[in-house]
């Protein structure tokens, strides 16, 4: 097996966020940089010019992935027809929420070069929900773009959006354009496009780790947000695909259950990016617990396979990208 065909994985950066929490740590064990602050993201596979994954194992051990990405080897990595963008188009993270997030809009692609942002989709999987927990999605029946404006004058605006509860296995699709929050006590695995524009329209009159009043961005927001998107709804917690887009195609695969898969591979000659959900699996001479993410190459798509270890069961999302032409 070639070196450039082994499973990759890349070393987290962990992102402080005034509504975050420890729960990497009792959840997934992990050792967290600062005893006693709040960290609201882990960021897995990124490619971005001030947050960058850097390789943490193998041959290609210290290698970032925006090399890779451009590199020469870049077809036997991620495999041919995929889109010619500068940095690698998605982004993975996991979102550990305490607290609930502000009401927020991402710009859509026709608005967001006007604002000098980026555009945004991603999609939610609900890794672990606290009982009660909500997300707010949307706009409820009969909310106009008058009455929300006015709502975001009296700080009324969190009646205005509609809420769901969910559940450990949920999913959510958020196309650009699509009002939301996170409620408080989530865990979040994110799959996104390569962006950082976020608009806040509404904060819960919130103050940051700095003491001050987070920025709004009122504005900009009633410029992004559709006012035709009214009381969206989850996908099933027993869906297989979780959401698909030209930007990324994201699968639940439960494997090694009565009646489900023993492993899964890649599909032919691409590469795939794996997100622990359940479990603990093997790939190649290494072993993933729940939470990790891993890419496995396209040179390795014939060769690896994820298997369950020692015969139990386990749950992974399935990320790629559509293939050009």
């Amino acid at each position: 097996m070639s070196a450039l065909s082994q499973p990759i994985a890349f070393k987290p950066l962990y992102q402080q966020r005034v509504w975050g929490g420890r729960t990497l740590e009792t959840q997934y064990g992990r050792k967290l940089p600062d005893d006693g602050q709040p960290y609201g993201e882990s960021w897995e596979v990124v490619d971005r010019p001030q947050e960058l994954s850097v390789v943490n194992n193998g041959v290609l051990k210290g290698e970032t992935l925006h090399n890779l990405w451009t590199g020469p080897e870049r077809e036997v990595i991620f495999g041919p027809g995929l889109p010619d963008n500068v940095q690698f188009p998605v982004l993975c993270k996991i979102l550990d929420a305490r607290e609930r997030l502000s009401i927020q809009v991402h710009p859509p692609a026709d608005v967001a070069p006007s604002l000098g942002g980026e555009p945004k989709t991603e999609m939610w999987y609900i890794a672990h929900a606290e009982p009660d927990a909500v997300l707010y999605v949307g706009l409820k029946q009969g909310v106009t773009r008058e009455s929300f404006e006015a709502s975001l004058k009296d700080g009324t605006a969190e009646g205005q959006v509609h809420q769901i509860p969910v559940k450990t296995g949920d999913s959510l699709f958020i196309p650009s354009g699509r009002l939301h929050a996170i409620g408080a006590g989530l865990l979040i695995f994110e799959i996104q496009q390569n962006s950082d524009t976020t608009y806040r329209v509404f904060d819960w009159n919130r103050v940051g780790l700095d003491g001050q009043p987070r920025e709004l961005h009122i504005e900009e927001s009633l410029k992004c947000i559709d006012f035709e998107d009214v009381e969206p709804e989850l996908k099933p917690a027993d869906s297989q695909v979780l959401a698909t887009c030209e930007y990324f195609h994201v699968e639940r695969h439960p494997l090694g259950g009565e009646g489900e898969a023993p492993s899964l591979k890649n599909p032919k000659g691409r590469f795939a990016i794996y997100s622990v959900t359940r479990g603990e699996v093997k790939c190649g001479k290494y072993t993933y617990k729940t939470g990790a993410f891993f890419l496995i190459p396209a040179a390795g798509s014939d060769e690896l396979s994820v298997v369950p270890v020692e015969g139990g069961t386990a749950e992974v999302l399935q990320t790629t990208l559509p293939v050009q032409g």
